[in-house]
């Protein structure tokens, strides 16, 4: 079904907003920041933000949620060429650290701004973060059924262990003024710690 040319607009005029939220968020931090900034940054009329998003916090979720989906899409693209549950994990490691080298105001924002948003923290239920956890879960799960990974591990426990991991390596990439080490380093060590503890040992 071809989207209208109203409803293209009116989806990238969505998208032109949450843009320049990131670059507005990530130079000036959330709290500093207002719908008007945003605003202006989009080169748009500040009803219009209102048009699309209830206040700032909705706008802030909502970039979440997009970039959530997108890493969704991708790691599903991803996995499809892999050999087994070894290769699914290293991969799904990659690809989340890659996308925070290549879009650092984005990552900024998701490690470090969303944080600061009370209504995200404490209300907010999100399913495709639940999503995201469960393609974890799903390789861990693959990986004993095909004898590579220790069967007393309990996948619901281990994809929250894989997501902290990542999360907390994608943080401290984000605020280190000089790198230490590359993405790729950061990734090949996260999946050798990971890994090597769940491998299923032959006698």
């Amino acid at each position: 079904m071809v989207n209208s040319p109203a409803k293209k607009s009116s989806v990238d005029k969505r998208q032109k907003i949450m843009d320049a939220a990131v670059h507005v968020f990530a130079k000036q931090g959330f709290y500093n920041s207002t719908v008007a900034d945003v605003a202006r940054m989009a080169d748009v009329a500040d009803g219009t933000i209102y048009l699309y998003f209830k206040n700032k916090d909705d706008l802030l979720i909502s970039i979440f949620e997009h970039s959530i989906q997108f890493f969704i899409g991708s790691a599903y693209e991803e996995l499809k060429g892999a050999k087994n549950a070894v290769d699914k994990l290293k991969k799904f490691v990659y690809l989340h650290l890659k996308l925070v080298q290549n879009n650092p105001h984005l990552a900024h924002v998701i490690q470090v701004e969303l944080r600061q948003s009370a209504k995200f923290v404490k209300e907010y239920a999100n399913e495709k973060f639940f999503e995201y956890l469960n393609i974890v879960r799903s390789v861990i799960e693959e990986g004993q059924q095909q004898g590579l990974f220790k069967k007393s591990l309990n996948p619901t426990l281990v994809k929250r262990a894989i997501f902290g991991a990542i999360d907390e390596m994608a943080l401290e990439w984000v605020l280190m003024n000089k790198k230490r080490y590359s993405i790729e380093e950061a990734a090949k060590e996260l999946c050798l710690l990971f890994i090597e503890g769940m491998m299923e040992r032959k006698e």
